[in-house]
């Protein structure tokens, strides 16, 4: 039986296929990853039976091997597969879903006003996100890999990036709730469909995207872990 007294980020470490549970019920395993299960349940109103019945079936029926513990991965191997794989995602993803936001915005708006929020909430997360991904890059993981990183000097840049991460979560929850958990009508077109459905890939990625850099890459660098 999963222990409901774990927190929700070590729970995805532990369990990657734990993480669509998780978002599905609206659990933010990332910036408030140091919840337990339990607390974090209630604090969705959610019956904490119920919720680790979920997540011990998704363990249960998980096909194949576990997926590789970041845990295990050096500094050097786990920044490259950040940028390899998310921020390279998003700099693809985020000019597509942008432009197919205001399209549907501009053409269902007045029959649906919340896809303007939806549009403009969108627009607001690449504005945030391109930025702070080039810091990342150009600053702050340069940093991280030099030989002698300290751990008083990334402070600065550490705060900066959980800062970051805090305004994209709370940008990723109005999408969420301008979307209406991505509830689609009847009347959806073809436009409508493929952003609601690019909308829920972007939120899940950007969640394992910002659980490895919060609960794997920066405990690294704390001033506790030296």
């Amino acid at each position: 039986m999963l222990d409901r007294h774990q927190s929700v980020a070590n729970v995805v470490l532990d369990h990657s296929e734990c993480a669509e549970v998780f978002q599905r019920h609206r659990i933010d395993f990332c910036c408030r990853g140091q919840l337990s299960v339990e607390a974090a349940a209630q604090a969705r109103g959610l019956d904490v039976d119920s919720l680790v019945a979920d997540l011990t079936r998704a363990i249960a029926g998980r096909d194949g091997a576990p997926a590789e513990d970041p845990r295990t991965l050096s500094t050097p191997w786990l920044v490259a597969h950040i940028v390899a794989t998310h921020h390279a995602y998003l700099r693809r993803a985020l000019p597509f879903i942008t432009t197919l936001a205001a399209k549907v915005a501009r053409v269902h708006g007045d029959h649906n006003p919340a896809l303007r929020e939806l549009d403009q909430a969108v627009a607001e997360l690449a504005a945030a996100l391109i930025p702070h991904l080039d810091e990342e890059e150009e600053v702050l993981f340069p940093a991280m890999m030099a030989r002698h990183a300290d751990a008083r000097a990334l402070a600065p840049g550490l705060e900066a990036m959980t800062d970051d991460h805090h305004a994209v979560a709370r940008l990723l929850e109005r999408i969420r709730k301008a979307a209406d958990d991505f509830t689609l009508p009847d009347w959806a077109c073809t436009s409508y469909r493929t952003l609601f459905a690019e909308l829920q890939k972007l939120e899940a990625d950007t969640f394992t995207h910002v659980h490895l850099e919060n609960h794997v890459l920066q405990p690294r660098f704390s001033a506790d872990a030296r």
